[in-house]
Parts: C-alpha cells; sequence; structure tokens
C-alpha cells in the first residue's frame, strides 16, 4: 500500500493505494513534484484508495492548479471508488478539478 509513481516518456501515473493520509503526505508530495517538473502529463490513480485525508485532497488539488499554470495535463486515471466518491462529495470537495475524471 502507498505512493507508487510510474514514469514514461509520454507522462506520469502516480498510482494511490489503501488509505493516504498525513502520513503519506511528504512522499505524496514528493511525487506530485517529481512529475510535475517534468513537464509531461500527470494522471492520478485512486482506483485502490480506501481513504483520503484532507491532506492528500490538498495535495491533489495544488497540483492540478500547478499544472494547469504551466500548461500539463493532469487527471484521473480509471475509475474514482464509489465510497471515496462519496466522501469526498460530502466534504464539498466533488468539484475539484483534480478529482474529476478523466475524460
Amino acid at each position: 500500500m502507498g505512493i507508487v509513481l510510474e514514469e514514461s516518456t509520454a507522462g506520469s501515473v502516480v498510482r494511490l493505494d489503501g488509505a493516504i493520509d498525513i502520513a503519506l503526505a511528504a512522499e505524496l508530495k514528493a511525487a506530485l513534484v517529481q512529475t510535475l517538473r517534468a513537464g509531461r502529463a500527470v494522471a492520478v490513480s485512486l482506483e485502490a484508495v480506501t481513504y483520503l485525508d484532507v491532506t492528500a485532497v490538498q495535495l491533489l488539488w495544488a497540483a492540478e492548479r500547478r499544472a494547469r499554470q504551466t500548461g500539463a495535463d493532469f487527471g484521473v486515471a480509471g475509475g474514482i471508488p464509489d465510497g471515496l466518491a462519496a466522501a469526498l462529495a460530502e466534504a464539498g470537495f466533488a468539484q475539484l478539478p483534480a478529482l474529476t475524471e478523466a475524460e
């Protein structure tokens, strides 16, 4: 469980697995910063996430904003588990661009 960064010439995928909370915040931030510095497309996989705390949501939101400022693509790869989507919606985060499924 945790955070896995997969990089290719086309872009990067940050795979999140299990509970992503304050204990993993530094690791998540480092992965997001590394991908954004490369200037390629970034996708975040939330399919295996069981819990995102507010720190993780804030990091994803900040990364999406930074990607938008630099012109890099940023989105969610795959689906968002129903329970996670419902919890995010209840907390008011459902409309954050970083948490909207990529087309």
